[in-house]
């Protein structure tokens, strides 16, 4: 059920690209969970197909996606692997943020950008700490970045950082200790071939087994002083912030719709003797596929039509920022509702460590974690709505915007 898209040549290909790396990782997938290992190789066919350079724009040598074609293809890839699907969202949506707010010098864009081209570099975030919570709350990190007459030196731990093991860049949350000024927060750009990098490998999750979201420990990490680089605040309309919306909810409406096809296909082939045909045919069944059909269905519709008023009318982003939150929040519920539901179908077949019914419901479930959490997603959608402004993260939102109840202007409406 993809209508309406994609509905251009370039979503089409991107779509077809995404599509052409999913037999493998479908069929990797199962191990992949199973023995939580990073899957190093559908990073490298990604690599090969030019995948990785997906949302970097064709000018500086990638593919040049929109956050709406990002997350077309990208739901492609959540169908195939979730673990995959996530994992490389974190770079995708970060190098495609870097790229649209222009904030880094040119020098080093266009040299992390050629690298992730040439030779399928990774980068991602490294901001989390045991003691800090969300880092979008804006508390002061434990890892420190102390300045020195040849740059910086970095100290710390930090944890759930995707893709760990295959990084080569990490921009990684610090607290800045520089002489006599007051501490401050600040986001480096850190070689992980660093001397003094060490990734400990302690991720083992419910779900989303194959991120190899580890810990990485910084001791005495030196950096040069352009290692410092902006990441807050650009002239760009919304900060860039739709890419990993959007691409991490393509992530998770990939993982339901995979469900769904499994439910799908077992209630059409399972025939028990007490029964003239398939289990389809028993209303009870019929009424378990409808409710996953729909909840999929309302959360396809407002993510991708959500995607499209951003890509389209990029004006409109600040006065509408609870949009995303809008998004996240209600993908996650469906997605949720609708692995749970596909168990249902499947009964205990469903939970055998063969079926990939079980394996769907639990990478379903980190969805809550992902940004923004529940509370602050429904915090911003209500402060919205009650004209008293709000926040996606610690980022407040301009003043003037529309409400969740007033007419739903720039969002485009569907048939």
């Amino acid at each position: 059920m993809d209508y309406p898209f994609p509905r251009t040549e370039l979503q089409a290909e991107l779509i077809a690209l995404a599509d052409s790396l999913t037999g493998p990782f479908a069929a990797r997938a199962e191990s992949v969970d199973r023995d939580g290992t990073f899957p190093f190789q559908n990073f490298r066919e990604m690599h090969e197909v030019g995948y990785l350079g997906l949302t970097i724009p064709r000018e500086r040598g990638g593919l040049g996606a929109t956050p709406l074609e990002f997350a077309l293809a990208h739901e492609r890839i959540g169908r195939a692997c979730g673990s995959t699907a996530l994992a490389a969202n974190m770079h995708l949506s970060l190098i495609g943020r870097i790229n649209e707010t222009g904030m880094w010098p040119d020098e080093i864009l266009d040299r992390v950008n050629q690298d992730i081209i040439a030779n399928g570099a990774l980068i991602n975030s490294v901001n989390s700490e045991a003691d800090l919570g969300s880092p979008s709350r804006g508390g002061m990190p434990t890892t420190t970045a102390v300045c020195t007459p040849r740059g910086w030196v970095i100290n710390g731990r930090k944890r759930w950082a995707s893709l760990a093991p295959a990084l080569t860049y990490m921009l990684t949350l610090a607290t800045i200790v520089d002489g006599d000024a007051p501490p401050r927060r600040g986001n480096f750009l850190v070689p992980a071939s660093s001397a003094g990098v060490r990734v400990d490998k302690t991720w083992d999750n419910l779900g989303m087994r194959g991120t190899a979201s580890d810990d990485v420990v910084f001791t005495d990490v030196e950096v040069p002083l352009d290692a410092l680089v902006p990441v807050d605040g650009s002239s760009v309309p919304g900060d860039g912030l739709g890419w990993s919306a959007f691409g991490g909810g393509a992530v998770f409406l990939g993982i339901g719709q995979a469900a769904r096809d499994a439910a799908v296909q077992f209630a059409q082939e399972r025939r028990p003797n007490g029964m003239d045909g398939p289990i389809a045919e028993l209303q009870t069944i019929q009424h378990r596929i409808a409710a996953i059909e729909l909840d999929l269905l309302q959360a396809r519709t407002l993510l991708y039509a959500t995607a499209e008023w951003w890509t389209e009318r990029p004006q409109e982003r600040p006065a509408n920022m609870w949009r995303l939150a809008a998004a996240k929040y209600a993908v996650t519920n469906a997605v949720i509702r609708a692995t749970d539901e596909a168990l249902r179908v499947a009964g205990s077949a469903g939970l055998a460590a063969t079926s990939p019914l079980q394996r769907y419901f639990r990478d379903a479930r980190t969805a809550i974690g992902q940004p923004p959490i529940e509370d602050v997603a429904l915090t911003t959608v209500g402060r919205a709505a009650l004209g008293l402004g709000s926040i996606i993260g610690n980022r407040p939102l301009a003043e003037g915007r529309a409400s969740p109840g007033q007419a739903t202007a720039g969002i485009p409406t569907r048939g």
